[in-house]
């Protein structure tokens, strides 16, 4: 975030809370993207995701009320909570907030009242995890401002829990812990099961990894990720009856054509395929990426694509003709990434290729679906901290 901006919402912070001699502080959180390992981060399996310069910022500072209350620039709305919380009617951003507070309290930690101000600079709906951002830093500025004692562990923790309990999304735990433990040029490939993980020096040389935000948000989203979840639950328990070794879907050693003679469904088959089919995917892709075979990287976000699209069906229509002109222009690979139904793809191609595929695709696009096209370079950053300590 700009100095110009910190500065004005400095400002606008006094306005809004007045002054009371207390220092404020400021910290932030990065957004994220998952280079591959899609719709398994709840399932126990592997993912590489890296935080990048984008941001959710958050300027926080003691009241001396027994209340707490919070004020969203991009909202711009404020408003006031006091025990025992619960959501606030018109002001959704605000339960992010409340939720950490809660799951903060289940760890026996008390806090005092307090005025925060949030702010960032993470597109909207781009599937660049906002909301992780958020729950993140709310969480670790508490800790830090109150000295609460937590790790960033635990606060990637108690960011998901928020989500999944508070907020009532079943998120897994990929996004609020790359946003903690973020590190500057570095991917880290992340066992969701065991929470082991491994930096992974980012080297691309004369490649690079962009951002296009389709501009596109499909309000099935939220359900068709619960049920995508659910669906993977039935799968693994019909599976446990004569495997119960298998803890998690993405353990499990099978033939993914012998799926349906476990009793699965169509649709759990499918979602379990694309499960088993990711995890050697991305076993694939770190080799790529530590041998330097990028071509290799981009052959399998192409069928991550895939996967995702007729697999576990969280695209549509425009991320799908975005990612197959990507290939038809000769990029080296795509896929969305997110939640899905919209949101961002993550394109992997030759620096020299940008300028021309560039007006290409915005102007196919803008034909086909009168929408414009946002495309986001970006680094590889570190995760939350506080700025200007």
């Amino acid at each position: 975030m700009s100095l110009d901006r910190s500065k004005e919402n400095l400002n606008s912070f006094e306005e809004i809370f007045g002054r009371n001699g207390e220092p404020i502080r400021h910290f932030q959180a990065p957004a994220r993207i998952n280079i591959i390992g899609e719709h398994v981060d709840y399932l126990g399996g592997i993912v590489l995701p890296a935080a990048i310069n984008f941001s959710v910022d958050a300027w926080i500072r003691p009241n001396q009320r027994e209340e707490y209350r919070f004020h969203s620039v991009s909202f711009s709305q404020t408003v006031n909570a006091k025990h025992p919380f619960a959501p606030i009617p018109n002001a959704h951003w605000a339960d992010y907030i409340l939720g950490v507070l809660v799951e903060i309290e289940k760890h026996g930690k008390s806090i005092p009242g307090f005025d925060l101000l949030i702010d960032g600079n993470i597109p909207q709906g781009a599937g660049l995890s906002s909301s992780a951002a958020l729950e993140v830093v709310v969480g670790y500025s508490i800790n830090e401002f109150f000295s609460l004692g937590l790790s960033n562990k635990e606060i990637a923790l108690i960011g998901q829990s928020a989500e999944n309990n508070f907020v009532g999304t079943k998120c897994g735990i990929m996004d609020q812990f790359v946003i903690a433990h973020g590190k500057k040029n570095h991917c880290l490939s992340l066992n969701t099961s065991s929470l082991e993980f491994t930096y992974h020096n980012f080297e691309l040389v004369d490649y690079e990894f962009y951002l296009i935000n389709s501009n596109v948000k499909h309000s099935l989203k939220d359900s068709a990720y619960n049920t995508r979840r659910e669906e993977c639950e039935a799968a693994l328990k019909k599976i446990q009856k004569t495997n119960p070794q298998y803890k998690n879907l993405y353990d499990v050693k099978l033939d993914p054509n012998e799926l349906v003679s476990y009793g699965l469904t169509e649709n759990e088959t499918k979602r379990t395929q694309h499960v088993l089919s990711e995890r050697e995917r991305t076993k694939q892709v770190i080799q790529g990426l530590e041998s330097g075979d990028l071509n290799l990287v981009g052959e399998k976000l192409f069928e991550a694509h895939k996967s995702l699209s007729k697999s576990f069906e969280v695209s549509c229509e425009e991320m799908d003709f975005l990612a197959d002109s990507l290939k038809s222009f000769g990029a080296v690979g795509a896929r969305m990434i997110g939640g899905g139904f919209g949101g961002c793809l993550l394109v992997l191609d030759k620096k020299e290729n940008f300028s021309q595929i560039e007006p290409q695709i915005k102007k196919s696009y803008q034909q086909k679906y009168g929408l414009p096209l946002n495309f986001y370079k970006f680094e590889i950053s570190d995760g939350v901290k506080e700025v200007n300590k």
